[in-house]
C-alpha cells in the first residue's frame, strides 16, 4: 500500500518553484518578462524540437534562394538569364503557394501531419539533390517549382499542428512569436551566412577556375538537400507528438470524407464564420497594401530624391517596424482584445500608409514607413493567433493554407499591378493653393493601397469584434494609457490550493484596500453559491465532474456580468478568491474533462475576462486525515498552478504561503499595494 508520506514511493512529492517566477516573502516583486514566457514555451519538449526543425527548414528556404540563383548563373553563363535569375527563382516557389495551398490545408486536416512533413522534406531534399546530379537549368526551374509544391503540403501541416503541442491556448502568441523570429530573423542571418562561407571557398583557397565555381555552387545546393533530409529524420524520431489530434473523431471522419468535400466544407466555414471570415477580408487588405510597397519602392525612393541607399534605409525602416510590431503585439492583446486589435492595426496600418504616400521628406517617409511595419507586423502576429487558438483542430489546416494561398495571390498580383497603375498615372500636374506642382505616380497608388487597406480593415473589425456595446474609441484610448481592456478598475484574483487560505487572504486583502483608501468590492468563490443555480432548476445532486463544471461556469458567468463587471466599469477594485485558476486546476486535476475543453468553458463563462494581478498562495498542501488520493489531488492542484504562473508571469505574484493568516497577510499586502500605488484613492465603500 502507497504512503501519502513525502518520501515514500508513490507519493508525488512537492511542485518544485515555479521556474523563471519569484516567490515574494517579504514584499518583493515579480517583474513582467518577455523571457519568462518564451521559457515556459520552449520548455515544452515537442515544440522545442520542432522549432529547431523550422530552423533547418528556413535556413534551407533561404539558402536555396541565393544557391539557385547563383547556380542558373553558373549554369547558364548568360547576362540576360543572370538579370532574371532571382526573379525566376522567386516565381517558381511562389507559383505552387497560388495552385496548390488549398490542397495542403486538405491533406492537414485530413492525414497524420507528422507523415505529411517527413514526406514533403524527404521529397524537397531529393529534388535539390537532383538538381545538384542533372545539372540543368531547365531541370532546376522544373525541381524547383516542385519543390514549392512541397512547401505548401509542409506548412499548413506544421502550423497547424503547434497549438496541439502547446499546454494553454494563452501559449499560442509566444509560440507564433518565436516561429517568425526563427524564421525571419535567425533563419535569414544563417541561411546568408552559410551562403557567403560556401562561395567564399575558392577565394580562401585562391582558386580561379570557372569549373571551381560552379562545383562551389553545386555544393550549396547539396547542403541545402542535406538540411532537409536532416529535418525529415527529425521529425519522424524525435517529435511523434506531432501526429497527435485535439478532435479525434472529427480526424476520423475527415478520413472518410472526399478531397472536394473538405475542401468544400473548408470554404463554407470560412464564408459562414464571422472570425474567419473577417481575418481574410482583413488580410486581402493588408497583402494588398503590402504588394503596393513593394511594387512601387523602387520609383518611391527615386521620389524622394534618392538612389539605392533611399531604398535600403527605407527597406530597413520596414522591417525594424514589423520587429517592433510583433515584439508589443502581446502586450496590445493584454488590453485590447485579439478580435478587435486585428482589424483596428489594419485600418491603422492603412492610415499610416496615407502618410506615406503624402510624405514631402525622408525622414517623414521612414517614420511613416516604420509606423506601416509596426501595424502590419501586429496584425500578422495576430492573426496568426487567432487562427492557433480559436479556430478547431479540424478546420485549422484549410484555414492556414487559406490565409497562405491569399497571401501569395494577393501580394503577387499587387506587386505586379502597381507598377502597371503608375505608369498609366505616370505624373500628374495639380493645382494646391494657387501653385502647379508635378507628383510622382506613386503617390496615387500608395494611396489608393491605403483607402483599400483601410475600407477592408473596417470589414474586417466589424466582422469579428465581440464587444460591439463598447466603443473602440475608449477601448484604443484605454490600450494606449496602459490600462486594462475591462474598464478603469482593476481585477485583483486571489488563488491557491485551499479555499480556506483563500477565503481568508482576500478578506484580509480587501480591507487593506479599503484601509488605503479604495473603493473595493470583495467577491466571494462563485462555487460556493452553486446551490443557489440547483434550487433554481430544482436540479438533483450533481453526480460527476462534468455537471458540477457546467453549474459552476454558469454561477461564475451570473457573478462576473452581475457584479464583476460592472465594479470594474464604475473604477472599484475587485479583488476574487478563485476566481478561474484554482476551479481550473481542481477540475483538471480529476482528471475526467481536459483541460482544453475546461479552459473553453472558463472563456465562455467569463467572458474572457482574465484578472489583471492573480496572487497565487504557493504552500504545502495539508495532509491531515486526508487519504492518500485526495492528497495527491491537492498536490497536482498545486502544481497546475504554478505551472499556469510560469506560463503568464506578467500577471502574478507568487507568494509564500506558509506560515500562520497574519503572515501570510502580511505578504500579500506587501506585494500588492506597491502595485496600485500610483491608482486613485475612491471614496471608501463597503461593498461586500
Amino acid at each position: 500500500m502507497r504512503s501519502g508520506r513525502r518520501g515514500t514511493p508513490g507519493y508525488p512529492g512537492p511542485p518544485a518553484r515555479t521556474a523563471g517566477v519569484s516567490t515574494i516573502q517579504d514584499g518583493g516583486g515579480t517583474a513582467a518578462s518577455t523571457g519568462h514566457r518564451i521559457r515556459s514555451v520552449l520548455a515544452i519538449r515537442p515544440f522545442r524540437r520542432l522549432w529547431g526543425v523550422t530552423y533547418l527548414c528556413s535556413v534551407g528556404d533561404w539558402l536555396s534562394l541565393l544557391a539557385l540563383t547563383g547556380l542558373v548563373s553558373k549554369l547558364t553563363q548568360s547576362y540576360q538569364w543572370e538579370s532574371f535569375a532571382l526573379s525566376l527563382v522567386v516565381l517558381t516557389q511562389l507559383l505552387p503557394g497560388i495552385l496548390f495551398a488549398p490542397l495542403g490545408g486538405v491533406l492537414a486536416d485530413r492525414f497524420d501531419r507528422r507523415k505529411i512533413m517527413v514526406v514533403c522534406d524527404l521529397l524537397r531534399g531529393g529534388l535539390f539533390i537532383s538538381i545538384a546530379l542533372v545539372g540543368t537549368a531547365w531541370w532546376l526551374f522544373i525541381a524547383n517549382f516542385l519543390v514549392g509544391c512541397c512547401a505548401m503540403l509542409w506548412i499548413p501541416a506544421k502550423d497547424s499542428a503547434v497549438p496541439n503541442l502547446l499546454r494553454r491556448p494563452d501559449q499560442v502568441e509566444t509560440a507564433n512569436q518565436l516561429g517568425l523570429v526563427m524564421t525571419y530573423g535567425i533563419a535569414v542571418i544563417s541561411g546568408a551566412g552559410l551562403y557567403s562561407l560556401i562561395s567564399g571557398i575558392p577565394g580562401y583557397l585562391h582558386l580561379q577556375s570557372t569549373d571551381i565555381e560552379f562545383r562551389i555552387a553545386t555544393i550549396a545546393v547539396m547542403v541545402n538537400g542535406a538540411l532537409y533530409v536532416t529535418s525529415a529524420v527529425l521529425v519522424a524520431v524525435r517529435i511523434p507528438e506531432l501526429s497527435g489530434r485535439v478532435n479525434a473523431v472529427r480526424a476520423a471522419e475527415g478520413e472518410r470524407e472526399g478531397f472536394f468535400a473538405m475542401l468544400r466544407d473548408g470554404l463554407r466555414f470560412a464564408g459562414r464564420t464571422p472570425l474567419v471570415r473577417g481575418l481574410v477580408i482583413g488580410m486581402i487588405g493588408a497583402f494588398a497594401a503590402a504588394g503596393a510597397v513593394i511594387g512601387t519602392a523602387k520609383l518611391y525612393a527615386l521620389s524622394l530624391l534618392g538612389g539605392d541607399s533611399t531604398f535600403g534605409l527605407l527597406f530597413v525602416a520596414v522591417f525594424a517596424g514589423l520587429a517592433v510590431g510583433m515584439a508589443i503585439a502581446p502586450r496590445m492583446a493584454r488590453r485590447l482584445s485579439y478580435d478587435r486589435l486585428f482589424g483596428v492595426t489594419i485600418v491603422l496600418a492603412g492610415t499610416s500608409l496615407v502618410l506615406v504616400a503624402l510624405a514631402p521628406h525622408l525622414w517623414i517617409a521612414l517614420i511613416a514607413v516604420a509606423l506601416v511595419g509596426g501595424c502590419a507586423g501586429m496584425a500578422f502576429l495576430t492573426g496568426l493567433t487567432i487562427v492557433g487558438s480559436k479556430v478547431e483542430d479540424a478546420m485549422r489546416g484549410r484555414t492556414v493554407a487559406l490565409l497562405q494561398s491569399l497571401l501569395k495571390v494577393v501580394l503577387f498580383a499587387a506587386s505586379a499591378t502597381a507598377p502597371l497603375l503608375v505608369s498609366v498615372v505616370q505624373q500628374p500636374d495639380i493645382t494646391l493653393f494657387g501653385h502647379e506642382m508635378q507628383v510622382d505616380g506613386t503617390r496615387p497608388v500608395l494611396f489608393g493601397a491605403a483607402v483599400i487597406a483601410v475600407v477592408l480593415g473596417l470589414i474586417a473589425y466589424r466582422q469579428m469584434d465581440d464587444r460591439r456595446t463598447e466603443p473602440i474609441l475608449s477601448d484604443l484610448l484605454a490600450a494606449l494609457r496602459g490600462r486594462s481592456r475591462q474598464g478603469a478598475g482593476v481585477l485583483i484574483a486571489v488563488e491557491g490550493e485551499s479555499r480556506a487560505d483563500t477565503s481568508a487572504q482576500a478578506r484580509r486583502l480587501a480591507d487593506a484596500l479599503r484601509a488605503a483608501g479604495h473603493r473595493v468590492l470583495l467577491a466571494a468563490d462563485p462555487d460556493l453559491d452553486e446551490q443557489r443555480l440547483r434550487n433554481l432548476l430544482s436540479t438533483a445532486d450533481l453526480a460527476g465532474v462534468r455537471a458540477h463544471a457546467l453549474v459552476a461556469a454558469a454561477v461564475r458567468a451570473d457573478v462576473v456580468e452581475r457584479e464583476v463587471r460592472p465594479a470594474l466599469d464604475s473604477g472599484s477594485l475587485v479583488v476574487m478568491e478563485r476566481y478561474v485558476d484554482s476551479p481550473l486546476a481542481h477540475f483538471s486535476a480529476a482528471g475526467s474533462v481536459p483541460p482544453r475543453e475546461m479552459e473553453g468553458l472558463v472563456d465562455w463563462a467569463t467572458g474572457r475576462l482574465r484578472p489583471d494581478v492573480t496572487v497565487l498562495l504557493d504552500r504545502t498542501p495539508v495532509e491531515g486525515s486526508a487519504s492518500v488520493d485526495a492528497v495527491e489531488h491537492h498536490w497536482r492542484v498545486q502544481r497546475l498552478l504554478t505551472e499556469m504562473a510560469a506560463a503568464d508571469p506578467s500577471r502574478y505574484l507568487v507568494v509564500d504561503g506558509e506560515g500562520t493568516v497574519d503572515e501570510v497577510a502580511g505578504r500579500v499586502r506587501a506585494a500588492v499595494l506597491p502595485l496600485l500605488a500610483g491608482a486613485s484613492a475612491q471614496p471608501v465603500a463597503d461593498n461586500s
